[in-house]
């Protein structure tokens, strides 16, 4: 089968692209794969920080440039069997035999009644969600289109490790996304870890491991400035290799995306699924998150993980795994089996199966 894959974010190298991009690499085993972009050095960098294997594919000029015409597209488009194409809610209309859409985030209310709109819904296949919090806030924007859940590949990479007294946060840093400050909330588990400090927790440390873009520095080094005397540690733009390296030494990992705010009118500010907590769980570490969005799919309270909706919870049951080694191993044993649930493999296999249906 000829199969073409977009996406409009391959130069950001963010968790969509990890997507994409696996998806490509799962599919050239048996597919001739074309991915549509300008700049070969983008889709280079894609491949080295997600350890990937792209030598299979083919990449061609992005025709979903502006700077195609209708014509070019819909010619080009008709040459292939499946497109794959990330949207943030936009629908192309092109002439493959199959389209899929990837949507990653809940979408704001957006109106698909004009006849064009119902024209290019007609060619859509199926729209792949990341997680089944973003299918079901989206699934009624799209009632006559095909849901389908295919949740993202995680890396399991399991060692034995000696543990430390490590808890653990990892995530991009942005001090503003999707309209709303501190998206990842790493000040506000900074602020829940000094509190634990202040109140005698002894031979620990908060471990952040972040991705920094140069032009927010100036904001981060104010976030680090709030850590100073406590012994929070930053790891910032680290290789896969030094983050597998934390997340195999790590007893605990935190995460708070959505906390405090309302994701009753604004669900995108919520966790749309949480590979790194998977990433964590497959590790050995014990996931203490926000019982929010895409993370309530991931852990079964008490069984492979802990999920709070209040900072006293956070602080409570993470003292509780810290107190009690019994728990914090069964949970972690429990977090490892989970974990394997969400692997490439199987990501792999479910796609493939897919196109072929």
């Amino acid at each position: 089968m000829q199969i073409g894959i977009y996406d409009p974010y391959l130069d950001d190298v963010g968790g969509g692209e990890k997507y994409m991009m696996t998806l490509a690499e799962c599919l050239a085993k048996q597919h001739d794969v074309t991915v549509f972009w300008d700049n070969d050095g983008d889709l280079a960098k894609v491949t080295e920080q997600f350890s990937l294997d792209l030598k299979g594919i083919t990449r061609r000029k992005n025709i979903f440039s502006p700077k195609v015409s209708f014509f070019e597209r819909a010619g080009e488009t008709k040459k292939y069997d499946v497109i794959i194409y990330l949207s943030d809610g936009s629908i192309p209309l092109i002439f493959s035999k199959k389209l899929f859409i990837h949507i990653q985030q809940p979408l704001q209310s957006l109106d698909y009644s004009s006849l064009k709109a119902k024209l290019k819904l007609s060619r859509v296949d199926g729209i792949i969600y990341n997680s089944q919090f973003t299918a079901n806030l989206n699934k009624k924007l799209f009632p006559k289109v095909r849901s389908i859940v295919l949740y993202p590949p995680v890396t399991v990479n399991q060692k034995p490790t000696k543990k430390e007294n490590i808890i653990l946060h990892v995530g991009r840093f942005r001090p503003k996304n999707v309209g709303v400050e501190d998206y990842k909330k790493q000040a506000v588990m900074i602020d829940a870890f000094k509190s634990m400090i202040d109140h005698n927790l002894k031979d620990w440390k908060f471990v952040i491991a972040t991705a920094l873009h140069p032009k927010d520095e100036a904001i981060f080094d104010q976030l680090k400035k709030t850590a100073q005397g406590y012994p929070i540690e930053f790891l910032i733009n680290k290789s896969n290799q030094s983050l597998w390296e934390v997340f195999n030494k790590a007893k605990i990992y935190w995460h708070a995306s959505g906390f405090g705010e309302d994701l009753k009118a604004h669900p995108e500010f919520a966790e749309h699924f949480g590979i790194s907590t998977v990433e964590a769980m497959g590790a050995g570490a014990v996931p203490v998150v926000i019982n929010a969005g895409g993370q309530k799919e991931i852990i079964t309270e008490d069984k492979d993980g802990l999920l709070w909706n209040t900072l006293d919870e956070l602080r409570r049951k993470t003292k509780r795994l810290i107190d009690n080694q019994k728990v914090w191993e069964s949970l972690s044993e429990q977090a490892q089996i989970r974990a394997k649930d969400f692997s490439k493999e199987r990501f792999c296999s479910e796609i493939s199966h897919l196109i072929q249906k």
